[in-house]
């Protein structure tokens, strides 16, 4: 057998990889029943157009366990998606055309939609190719299809029929940059440098005053009540008494309220409709009317009076230069505050009251934390990202979306009482705008004219019912469901890892997983998170490209034990080349001492020399202390221990 001398990766990954296809080598094989199933639920990665190098790390995880996996005798069902819909795709479509979604008809920016995903996955498919995943392409799939978003749309479906999908008004965040509602768990915080303003309102029928701090002068409009805390004594001539608002002027009570922070400010809080959650708390507690102050675009409503119009910080800026030409701002200090904004375009985020779609999530999280429990997680300690998620969640999820390209909620109402009319499982999948609902009138007025709901489903939605559709949902394959693995970043834990959950005890009434595999995030050489923003981001192709994809995937494999964050080193990518050379000139040394026929099967009458038993043996201790690792998902010790055996 002759070897050349050294590997040449760029001609020999190409031609392995197309070999793999070829064959379908990865592919889960249905017919064959007797093989124990193993099933790795993959996360649908948003199509962005670049598998960059925190999603390298990710899918070379999922691939070394769906390797060993078939290494060990089983049929693995190790799939791909692609999660199409949301935000990130419109913004980048209003980006790239120089729209808005409002610009031009839903069917057209529908299109433009699917037209740049379909791109974006081209690209990110063929890095997916090289990096040499042993990924099942015949089970593709992509959440913007009707295939798929028709299931999207049976799962509600069922949950409405469950009353576990509602229709209500209620407070929610709200992004007026993308003009949607987005969830809980799409809020992001980010430190910024704010302004504490020290406003003087007067005491009504007393020539008295109180200094109100706050950092939002523009809610004075939406400002219903001002509370204090009942020990502090400093105050408790006041309680109920009531405050004049400066600028506009109405009237508000003093009440006291244990939830206050004496050390805030000046003590004195103004609570408006709605500051933030605490507000939200306030008003439904003390049954506070609602003003809305600021509409959907984050501009100032008629309320605001002469300020009607101005965005948010113009308000704010003019309204502090009102009130200190007024001489009711008594000073300002410079406040550190933690802001809730957008997850896409990091706006920061209102609380707005408006007509929604719920899923009810509180009702369901006594039991996720229950199952929670059950699961296995590696490493353990990240059970409690999950737990900590639903036990501290205040709102149920809302799953509707101010958008377009996403999954049509397949709901009609009727044109004159607005009763909904839901539409049947037969006609699935449905886009309102385009069919008829199901009935030619409705059942509780007879009206025959109907309007289609034009919000569409949260992108989460989609893809949490994954595993239920690996598993052929709603006829479930019962070698595919649970999943054995769930593997995914530490940053979608409460997200991806907690709507899967919630989803399928609420559809299928079982967790849909069995063990999650947590990694971290990549950090670059100089300690710090990867992002182009820092300088400090590696293009996974020019890290591929430099010695190869093995290189690449020990650097992956070495960097850290699962749950850790992962330190970029070329250092280490070159140290994998070193060591492919090494097992390269071990493998033609091997080949030069074997003859073609090779030794044959029959090793009983083989004489064995004190050098051969001892490094039998040491093979044979590296086959199971391997085993072991690779069942307990610890990658890096497992390449060290082939190393230190190979040199």
């Amino acid at each position: 057998m002759e070897i050349p001398k050294s590997y040449n990766p760029e001609e020999a990954e190409p031609k392995w990889q197309k070999h793999w296809r070829d064959i379908g080598i990865h592919n889960f094989n249905h017919e064959d029943e007797d093989s124990s199933t193993y099933v790795i639920d993959t996360p649908p990665p948003y199509p962005s157009g670049e598998f960059h190098i925190g999603n390298a790390l990710n899918w070379i995880y999922f691939d070394i366990v769906a390797r060993y996996k078939r290494m060990t005798g089983h049929n693995v069902l190790f799939p791909q998606g692609w999660d199409c819909h949301g935000l990130p795709t419109e913004v980048q479509v209003e980006k790239q055309n120089n729209i808005r979604k409002d610009d031009v008809s839903r069917e057209k920016f529908r299109e433009l939609c699917v037209e740049l995903t379909e791109k974006n996955i081209s690209h990110m498919k063929n890095e997916m190719d090289s990096l040499g995943l042993s990924i099942d392409w015949s089970t593709e799939y992509r959440t913007m299809n009707p295939e798929y978003y028709g299931k999207t749309q049976l799962s509600f479906l069922k949950l409405f029929e469950d009353d576990l999908i509602y229709q209500g008004k209620h407070p929610v965040n709200w992004c007026p940059r993308c003009e949607t509602a987005i969830a809980d768990a799409e809020v992001e915080y980010e430190d910024k440098e704010g302004t504490l303003n020290y406003i003087e309102f007067e005491v009504v029928g007393e020539e008295d005053e109180l200094i109100i701090a706050t950092t939002r002068p523009e809610l004075l409009p939406a400002c219903v009540l001002v509370a204090v805390h009942p020990d502090d004594d400093k105050y408790s001539n006041y309680v109920g008494k009531e405050l004049e608002v400066p600028i506009f002027n109405q009237t508000v009570k003093i009440v006291e309220d244990s939830e206050v922070d004496p050390e805030f400010g000046t003590g004195v809080v103004m609570i408006c409709t709605y500051g933030d959650k605490a507000d939200v708390e306030w008003a439904k507690r003390y049954d506070l009317p609602v003003i809305e102050s600021i509409n959907k675009k984050g501009e100032l409503t008629e309320v605001a009076e002469e300020y009607a119009g101005l965005t948010v910080d113009e308000a704010k800026e003019k309204m502090i230069d009102d009130l200190d030409e007024e001489g009711l701002l008594e000073k300002q200090e410079p406040l550190e505050q933690n802001v809730g904004v957008c997850w896409r375009c990091k706006t920061p985020v209102e609380i707005l009251t408006t007509d929604q779609w719920f899923m009810r999530v509180r009702d369901l999280n006594d039991r996720v934390v229950e199952e929670a429990k059950k699961i296995r997680w590696v490493p353990e300690h990240m059970r409690l990202r999950l737990i900590d998620w639903a036990k501290s969640m205040d709102w149920d999820w809302v799953i509707s979306r101010q958008r377009i390209f996403a999954t049509p909620i397949p709901i009609w109402y009727c044109s004159n009482c607005e009763e909904p009319i839901i539409a049947s499982e037969d006609q699935l999948p449905v886009i309102p705008q385009q069919d008829d609902p199901p009935v030619d009138e409705c059942p509780k007025c007879g009206n025959e004219e109907f309007e289609p709901e034009e919000d569409v489903l949260d992108t989460w939605m989609d893809s949490s019912i994954t595993i239920a559709m690996h598993a052929g949902w709603p006829d479930l394959d019962p070698r595919l469901f649970p999943a054995d693995l769930q593997p995914n970043g530490t940053d979608i834990i409460r997200t991806w890892d907690y709507y899967l959950l919630v989803r399928h005890l609420a559809l299928l009434g079982e967790a849909p997983y069995n063990t999650v595999l947590i990694n971290g995030m990549v950090f670059g050489e100089d300690g710090r998170k990867m992002s182009k923003s820092q300088g400090n981001f590696v293009e996974t192709t020019k890290a591929r490209e430099r010695h190869g994809t093995d290189a690449l995937r020990q650097w992956a494999a070495i960097g850290a034990t699962p749950g850790s964050d992962v330190p970029f080193s070329w250092k280490e990518i070159d140290f994998g080349q070193r060591f492919l050379t090494k097992l390269w000139n071990a493998a033609r040394f091997s080949a030069s001492h074997i003859s073609e026929e090779g030794p044959g099967m029959n090793l009983d009458n083989l004489e064995l020399r004190p050098p051969d038993k001892w490094i039998l043996s040491r093979l044979n201790n590296l086959v199971k202390e391997s085993t072991e690792l690779m069942n307990d998902f610890q990658f890096n010790h497992v390449l060290r221990e082939i190393r230190t055996f190979v040199w």
